[in-house]
């Protein structure tokens, strides 16, 4: 039996690749931030608590994969504090397992911030400029570990467990208003989590040994109708309610400094980034994972939204 590692594993997308691999008879050791997580959600592996920012380093399997989920995924707080869960982290990790096959989570947030991605390829990232310490961090992450992984891009991961995307949206409702930013006809990829599971166990199997693929669902969809399947699926009675977006940028500018004016540590409800993912298009080539991992995507799916 084949041993895999897994960071993150206290969190969404960790916890949910420990689920799947358990299930496919993977000898799974969990690492993760918290002190302790319920058995069921690492599907019943062993879990360390390990803190990735910290020098003490846990005792350590060998493993013949690592699968690296854990990092901030916040946009939003110290900068030291995402540049030394992202890049400082991995570096940790790929340091505790020199010989693993290493499987790297990283995210779409590494291609241009400042322009519209269509369709992007993997080659168009990373950029030499981004807004905030999350997208900068993410994209040092893959240059620290590209020589020797599988670097997988997926964009807005949503599904039972999210702890991101549904919250947001959800918060943008106000009575019977949904409020968000552009016209709502921009095109976006989502990434649900069944689907980068499933891209992560590729990736830990064969056939390749390194790369970087964009994991994204079947096909871009449009963000009004995946507002509004939202929203129904949910049962709110809410309808999506779009601002322009130059005006809708600079109000949420000025939230931005009001709260860093104050230090509050959590995230305004709406931030620069946030609006800068969602209010123009946002899509992906996912050609290559098809092509070199098997990589076959269910479509974007919100059913039994209800009880995420």
């Amino acid at each position: 039996m084949r041993t895999m590692v897994v960071t993150g594993a206290s969190g969404f997308v960790g916890g949910a690749v420990c689920r799947a691999a358990m299930a496919e008879g993977w000898d799974v050791r969990a690492f993760g931030r918290r002190p302790e997580v319920p058995p069921e959600h690492v599907g019943g592996a062993p879990y360390t608590a390990w803190d990735l920012t910290a020098y003490r380093v846990p005792r350590v399997p060998r493993a013949d994969v690592v699968i690296h989920c854990a990092g901030s995924v916040t946009d939003w707080g110290p900068p030291r504090e995402i540049w030394a869960a992202n890049a400082g982290g991995t570096r940790a990790v790929a340091k505790a397992f020199p010989w693993a096959r290493f499987v790297h989570v990283s995210t779409a947030s590494v291609y241009d911030p400042r322009r519209p991605t269509v369709r992007a390829r993997e080659d168009e990232a990373p950029v030499r400029r981004y807004v905030n310490a999350y997208g900068a961090s993410k994209a040092t992450a893959e240059n620290l570990v590209r020589d020797r992984a599988i670097v997988l891009r997926p964009h807005a991961v949503y599904g039972p467990g999210d702890t991101t995307l549904l919250p947001r949206v959800l918060a943008a409702v106000r009575g019977r208003r949904l409020v968000a930013v552009g016209d709502g006809r921009q095109a976006i990829s989502l990434t649900s989590i069944g689907n980068l599971v499933r891209a992560c166990l590729l990736a830990a199997a064969g056939p390749v040994e390194r790369g970087v693929f964009n994991v994204t669902d079947a096909e871009p969809v449009t963000l009004d109708w995946a507002l509004r399947e939202i929203l129904r699926e949910r049962g709110i009675a809410a309808e999506p309610h779009y601002l322009p977006l130059r005006p809708a940028l600079a109000a949420v500018a000025v939230g931005e400094t009001v709260y860093r004016l104050l230090g509050v540590r959590r995230p305004p409800r709406l931030t620069a980034y946030a609006v800068g993912h969602l209010a123009v298009e946002r899509t992906l080539d996912i050609s290559a994972a098809r092509r070199a991992l098997g990589y076959d995507p269910a479509p974007t799916s919100f059913a039994g939204a209800a009880a995420w």
